[in-house]
């Protein structure tokens, strides 16, 4: 019997109730995985109908649609030969559950419900899904008929239990389990569960890979084991961005690394590991007395001949800085959201602030991306591009003409504008490329103070026209508060006045300092679509435009 077995793990960007394009590209990934010569699959937390599925997980159908789309899974040819784990929500004694299910060669081996949920911050599990706490027990699951038709199984291992195969254990955690203090994977190790699988939806936060990538090597450090992590990718109809990070780790060391930022759909990630080099390191460990409910599979991950198969060295993980993770992540999420909406590009409101300018540098980013994107083959991004400016024989010449086509910027001036921060944002749209209007809102402004005035007789003064702080206060939130109606205005029908189809989505440039004080208008120009910059500080921000000089050569400030 060998020792040495090759792994897969994944990061998919899956859209939430899509099902023939998840179930497409979970295909692809275990494609792509048995190319590289693995005998297991991991995918991403609720891969078939999307993580961010809400209320939709209430209705029957979504549980239907899974089903039809696992069995799918299960008759397809690309799915024989290896052991493909999956996730998808069950029901089982009219209790549903965030479950992994895995199968092989037209067989169910197991289902696991997840046991720690994620119930704070962005998420909200306990409002669709309840947590499996009984501890070591396992049941039977009854298969919908349209399984069983597939499987010839009736019933199948449901709750808290692992996979041994004829060469080594394999043990289960989801997203949030690895976070816990109460981590299955400790348990898990104890009884002897050499390789540990997690399948997370876990959205990017600066600064988070660390934290993330830190977790799983030192549940390997603890007591040894090899640990496959994935995740989703994208945004998933959601207003966070899911960042990949796929890994493998083995004894405390990274040994295969994702791409945290990509516009690839499907990326895989193999790694060759030898499982002597666990054992060896466990040496000493004592067995957990409550030993997990095993589910025997015949069916080997390594071969008898892998004696000079090599096996992955230990890798040091490149982290991004934060700079360089505001102009990467935003710009995925930017993106994502913009193909799947319809929609023909975006329009901002351009103040030549730090803020705004800020949002303005992250569709820059984007843009390159795109661009590269397009240069290295991806035919994906090229069909999207095409769809959103409605052009099928479009090809970007580069970012700066991308960036005419699908992002306008305004500014919108009154009376009390400067100059410099007209010019500032003049010139950086000049040197990105967007298309830019000049508005000024004095009529507007004028004509809603005209109306006040005829009701009441009064006409507010600013304060430094002798007018109080409350009247002072109150023009200057009509005037922010008109600028995003003219936003809106100019996001459905500017596209329309030159001539070209589709409207704009809106963005804003509120950054998080701004929502934790307070410190904004309601309704102001700040009221947005989407925001990128909405879980950023200023201070971040600062430096991430220090950053886009040096990297983008803008010079407009």
């Amino acid at each position: 019997m060998g020792r040495k077995v090759t792994l897969a793990t994944c990061s998919l960007n899956q859209w939430s109730l899509d099902f023939e394009g998840n179930l497409d590209r979970i295909l692809k990934s275990v494609e792509i995985a048995k190319t590289q010569g693995a005998k297991y699959r991991l995918g991403p937390e609720l891969e078939i109908c999307g993580y961010g599925c809400a209320d939709h997980f209430y209705e029957s159908d979504t549980l239907l649609h899974s089903f039809q789309v696992l069995r799918m899974l299960l008759e397809s040819p690309i799915t024989q030969d290896i052991i493909c784990d999956v996730g998808m929500p069950v029901m089982h004694h009219n209790v549903r559950y965030n479950c992994r299910v895995l199968f092989l060669n037209r067989k169910i081996l197991l289902i696991r419900p997840k046991m720690l949920m994620a119930n704070h911050g962005n998420y909200r599990e306990l409002r669709w899904f309840s947590p499996w706490n009984q501890l070591r027990k396992v049941e039977e699951y009854f298969l919908p008929r349209m399984i069983q038709e597939v499987t010839g199984q009736e019933t199948v291992p449901f709750g808290d239990c692992v996979l041994s195969t004829k060469d080594t254990c394999i043990g289960t955690e989801m997203c949030a389990e690895l976070w816990n203090p109460r981590s299955p994977h400790i348990q898990l190790g104890l009884d002897g569960v050499e390789i540990f699988t997690n399948s997370s939806a876990s959205h990017h936060e600066l600064r988070k890979a660390d934290q993330r990538v830190n977790l799983v090597k030192s549940a390997t450090t603890k007591s040894g084991g090899i640990y496959l992590y994935a995740n989703q990718r994208g945004c998933d109809g959601d207003r966070v961005y899911y960042d990949g990070c796929a890994m493998v780790a083995i004894n405390g060391d990274i040994v295969a690394q994702g791409a945290q930022f990509s516009l690839n759909d499907v990326e895989v990630i193999t790694a060759t590991v030898d499982l002597e080099d666990v054992r060896s390191y466990r040496g000493e460990l004592c067995h957990e007395p409550k030993p997990c409910h095993r589910v025997k599979v015949d069916f080997s991950l390594s071969t008898d001949d892998d004696i000079y198969l090599p096996a992955h060295q230990p890798i040091t993980w490149l982290f991004h800085t934060p700079e360089e993770e505001i102009s990467l992540g935003p710009a995925c999420w930017l993106w994502d959201y913009l193909r799947r909406s319809g929609q023909a590009g975006f329009l901002l409101p351009l103040s030549g602030g730090v803020d705004s300018s800020s949002t303005a540098c992250i569709v820059n980013s984007m843009c390159v991306l795109l661009c590269q994107a397009i240069e290295d083959n991806n035919s994906q991004v090229l069909e999207d591009v095409r769809r959103v400016v409605g052009e099928q024989s479009y090809y970007p010449q580069s970012p700066r003409d991308l960036c005419g086509h699908i992002f306008t910027t305004c500014y919108m001036a009154s009376e009390n504008s400067s100059s410099d921060t007209c010019n500032r944002a003049k010139d950086l749209s000049n040197q990105i490329g967007s298309t830019h209007i000049n508005i000024n809102i004095d009529i507007a402004v004028k004509g809603i103070l005209g109306i006040f005035s005829a009701v009441t007789g009064r006409w507010p003064q600013f304060q430094a026209n002798g007018g109080s702080q409350r009247e002072n206060l109150a023009l200057q939130n009509i005037q922010a508060r008109v600028r995003m109606l003219l936003a809106y205005l100019f996001a459905q029908l500017s596209l329309w006045a030159r001539g070209k189809p589709g409207g704009l989505l809106v963005l804003g440039s509120a950054n998080v300092d701004e929502s934790l004080t307070g410190y904004f208008t309601k309704y102001d120009c700040s009221s947005a679509d989407i925001n990128p910059i909405g879980g950023i500080s200023k201070t971040d921000l600062k430096s991430f435009l220090l950053y886009c000089v040096e990297h983008f050569q803008l010079t407009w400030f």
